[in-house]
């Protein structure tokens, strides 16, 4: 169940919380399309959820829905397994045939463990966990979950056993496979579900939150490849009265066995028999344990969260070490500085920040299967990771920086031979999705060879193609051929856009202007020979903002993709916009931010806003990122920038300039 194959949707919340190293409870759904009736399941789990939020910790309820595992749900995949009398009660066993059909369903404490463990969640909230059935000796009616417990090293807080099952037998079977179940609270009482006591005792117990999150992190540090049970005793002033279930119980399990009722059947089918014979109190009782366990498990999380022992490798690109404001870096010996990891690479940051601006593009890419393609795959899995090819025996491509304390790049080394893998027959499989696309995005770092297949498949489907540069070796690839003719945009920074006019042939300055009237004169100049083929070229200037170069039509530099032909009459023009003002000291990270202001004018143009608007929303998705350790800001978003946030901003005046002679027109 890789997340590679489109298979796992995580909610953004939730992708960025675990991403953050932040508190998250895996919540199961079962109880939602098989424990409850309704309206109670879906109103239980909205208070659940809440529960959770109320403690500190991100729910994140795992289920089914038409063949696509979700990590956090929607209010309308809620209502719809709650509603749903066509789903099916998924576990470990089940998940590859639901998936296959593309069925819905509430997935059990084996499937939750499973889908937990794959996306980096190590902690799980349920009810009770299912157990040995009583005559299981015989009949070899045991739970997965048990097996489940065995093999997957998640952690499970329960109110125990379910109480219609053999507690005894489970808590035996548990040993054998090398489970760690420990009550939580002053004794080792072992509960029952419904009662806080079932007769029997845990091997251990923890106070509180602290030490349970202790336990959870010494077995993670050693490597405990087991899951670990946390049974929470329900408050005595909740339980319901042991002699009312125990009957109900032993009248459901006998008629249970006169009709004949098997497998993954048996328990539904007990639990809605002592609801009816109890009169509801079993139910109450249910709701109320379940609240408490979500309560206690989310305390037991932000525990966890605070001691930083996750046990979910971060490794990828790019490593960065960022020095102190007074150091030097030498050479040839050991510099002191602060390392941090996070997710990067051009390609994989437009599309980031492109899903975060609700856009969902399919971003075609190779990873290498290994620690750090496993760690992109789970960070990235709010975006549309489909495309993306897991290569056994490559390495991901790593990139370490290393970052001035004015977050600049002072020394950078790459590992990017894995590039070369995503080939034009590769990118030939999704023929049909470039067919189909409305924009393109062409990352500088792929072989030349599949840039120009790209620009040859937009070119007769008259797809609009923005090419981000990426540096100045990639700079050249389109131009080295007729392949740049087939290019929309190209968003290079001035060097990038000499290496640009090197490749056609044309002369170019040998130093370039470091004064804004002479930047922008050089950068107009070299900016032409490009506009006989490409609608605009968007210079990036670092803290000096955007200079976007094009043809002027009615006073502006139209953005939106024009039918052919492409080229209009006008004279050729360039609008500088000044950037988002930040103060140095907030600037952590300038390896996003060109790819977020790529990604915010894209979000505009698809949108079909003007020119004005489509720049300040790249220049406000930069300064998120500015101000972002990880190369794309988790605050970028269809809330935080979008036309309404453009308006409501006070900005500064755009500057008009025609041949190298300025106007200080304000907006037009």
């Amino acid at each position: 169940m890789p997340t590679c194959d489109g298979l796992v949707k995580l909610q953004l919340e939730v992708s960025e919380a675990i991403a953050n190293k932040k508190a998250v409870v895996a919540l199961e759904s079962t109880i939602i399309t098989h424990g409850m009736p309704y309206p109670h399941n879906l109103n239980t789990a909205k208070e659940v959820e809440q529960t959770v939020k109320n403690h500190g910790a991100v729910p994140a309820t795992v289920g089914i829905v038409k063949g696509r595992i979700h990590v956090g749900l929607s209010d309308n995949e809620l209502q719809y397994l709650a509603e749903s009398k066509e789903t099916l009660k998924v576990s470990r066993r089940d998940l590859p045939y639901v998936l296959s059909k593309g069925l819905s369903g509430g997935t059990t404490v084996s499937a939750t463990m499973m889908v937990a463990h794959r996306v980096g969640i190590p902690l799980f909230v349920t009810g009770g966990i299912g157990g040995v059935h009583h005559d299981g000796q015989n009949s070899m009616d045991i739970s997965a979950d048990l097996t489940e417990l065995g093999r997957t090293p998640v952690t499970v807080v329960s109110a125990g056993v379910k109480s219609i099952l053999d507690i005894g037998r489970t808590l035996e079977y548990l040993e054998t496979h090398g489970v760690c179940v420990t009550t939580f609270g002053k004794t080792r009482d072992f509960p029952a579900f419904f009662v806080p006591k079932s007769g029997f005792q845990s091997p251990c117990n923890v106070a509180d939150e602290d030490e349970a999150a202790q336990l959870i992190a010494s077995a993670r540090r050693f490597g405990h490849d087991s899951g670990v049970l946390i049974a929470v005793p329900i408050p005595e002033e909740q339980a319901a009265s042991s002699l009312i279930i125990d009957n109900a119980i032993q009248q459901a399990v006998e008629e249970a066995r006169n009709e004949g009722i098997l497998s993954k059947e048996v328990t539904p089918f007990i639990l809605n028999r002592i609801h009816e014979l109890t009169k509801g109190i079993s139910l109450t009782t249910n709701i109320a344990l379940i609240k408490n366990n979500a309560k206690v498990g989310s305390r037991i999380a932000c525990a966890l969260s605070r001691q930083c022992h996750h046990n979910y490798s971060t490794l990828s690109q790019p490593s960065r070490l960022k020095q102190n404001a007074h150091a030097q870096l030498f050479t040839g010996s050991t510099n002191r500085g602060t390392v941090h990891q996070s997710i990067g690479g051009v390609g994989r940051n437009l599309a980031d920040c492109l899903s975060r601006l609700g856009l969902n593009p399919l971003f075609i890419s190779a990873i290498g299967k290994d620690a750090n393609g496993e760690a992109v795959l789970r960070f990235c899995s709010h975006m549309d990771t489909g495309a993306v090819a897991v290569l056994p025996g490559r390495s991901t491509a790593v990139y370490c920086a290393v970052i001035a304390a004015n977050g600049e790049l002072s020394l950078g080394i790459g590992d990017m031979d894995i590039h070369q893998q995503i080939t034009e027959q590769y990118v030939s499989k999704f023929k049909k999705q470039l067919q189909l696309a409305s924009f393109v995005c062409l990352d500088g770092n792929i072989p030349a060879s599949t840039i120009n297949y790209v620009c040859s498949v937009a070119k007769e489907h008259g797809t609009p193609v923005l090419f981000e540069p990426t540096n100045c070796i990639a700079a050249c690839k389109p131009f080295e051929s007729d392949s740049w003719k087939s290019l929309t945009y190209t968003s290079p920074n001035l060097q990038e856009l000499r290496a640009m006019n090197e490749a056609l042939g044309l002369p170019v300055p040998t130093e370039l202007p470091t004064l804004m009237d002479d930047v922008i004169g050089v950068a107009l100049d070299m900016s032409q020979p490009l506009l006989k083929h490409l609608q605009c070229v968007i210079v990036t200037l670092d803290h000096q903002g955007v200079l976007l170069c094009g043809r002027n039509e009615e006073g502006t530099i139209f953005l939106q993709p024009k039918k052919a032909p492409k080229i209009v009459p006008g004279k050729v023009c360039a609008i500088h916009y000044p950037a988002i003002a930040i103060e140095p000291e907030k600037v952590l990270n300038v390896s996003g931010a060109g790819d977020s202001l790529a990604a915010g004018i894209i979000a505009g143009i698809l949108t079909q806003q003007e020119t004005h608007t489509c720049i300040r929303m790249g220049l406000l998705a930069a300064s998120y990122s500015l101000k972002s350790q990880e190369a794309i800001s988790t605050s970028i978003s269809t809330d935080s920038v979008n036309p309404r946030q453009v308006i409501d901003r006070v900005w500064q005046q755009p500057t008009y300039h025609y041949e190298n002679k300025a106007s200080t027109n304000s907006e037009q």
